[in-house]
């Protein structure tokens, strides 16, 4: 165990253990999917109505100026340590591992986070790589860190709840740091058959609000919405085509795709 003078001289000076922060029990596993709720139509009208809620019952908008927040943090957020001159900041600075380890419980308790993710949190914290180190490969040897993991839930959440095709998944795990063989072995278990009927049932839901548009553009609307999804262009095309097809729409554009 470091003895005081020892935790002093490995601590960034002014250093505190950050104040816990509960989480909200209405977050999503993988909060990241809300990001992608405009695709679906219902982003912008849902933040929207909950604004709009906010207001009525008096209540201080997301993210307004509290005069608690300590001073430097973002508006709206709780204090990240102790308020300067108070009686818990005049006590001796926290010892850099356990600082690291709470860290990284209360960035879990949030939500699934990779072994990337939490190392970049330590490190705007200004934990030191090697202690950041010593804790991430702790929680990876008992089981709180698993990029494989991490890997597979990601990629059923997001293919069922999104619809979003093996391409759009392996980019959107490599941007969390996971390896490029984790994220292969993940993407695999998402077979051709599962991709084709997403993209259907995908087709299926928007083609009604294309009637009314020329071929060409419905055309076009479509593969779009399939290619922001991570859809190959062969694939989009031809579910698009039949789709098309079985409403009786003729004039469809003649298109050709390598893949």
């Amino acid at each position: 165990m470091n003895t005081p003078d020892e935790r002093s001289t490995n601590t960034p000076e002014g250093w505190r253990r950050p104040a816990r922060r509960r989480a909200d029990p209405g977050a999503e596993i993988f909060p990241g999917d809300a990001a992608t709720a405009q695709d679906d139509g219902g982003g912008e009208s849902a933040r929207g109505g909950s604004a709009r809620r906010g207001r009525r019952r008096g209540r201080r908008p997301t993210g307004a100026t509290s005069g608690r927040s300590g001073e430097g943090s973002a508006p709206g957020r709780f204090p990240e340590g102790p308020t300067p001159g108070s009686a818990a900041a005049q006590g001796p600075p926290a010892d850099p591992e356990a600082v690291a380890r709470e860290i990284c419980l209360r960035q879990l308790s949030f939500a699934p986070k990779t072994r990337a993710q939490l190392a970049d949190a330590l490190r705007r914290k200004g934990v030191p790589d090697d202690v950041a180190d010593r804790v991430l490969s702790r929680y990876s040897e008992v089981g709180l860190i698993d990029d494989a993991a991490f890997a597979r839930a990601w990629v059923e959440s997001r293919h069922t709840g999104r619809g979003l095709a093996r391409r759009a998944l392996a980019a959107e795990l490599r941007q969390r740091g996971v390896a490029d063989e984790t994220v292969s072995e993940a993407v695999e278990e998402l077979g051709p058959e599962q991709e084709e009927a997403a993209a259907r049932e995908l087709v299926a839901r928007r083609l009604p609000g294309t009637r009314g548009l020329d071929p060409v553009k419905r055309t076009r609307r479509l593969m779009g919405m399939l290619a922001r999804k991570g859809y190959s262009g062969g694939l989009a095309y031809r579910v698009v085509r039949e789709a098309l097809e079985a409403e009786g729409a003729d004039d469809l554009p003649d298109l050709s795709f390598d893949d």
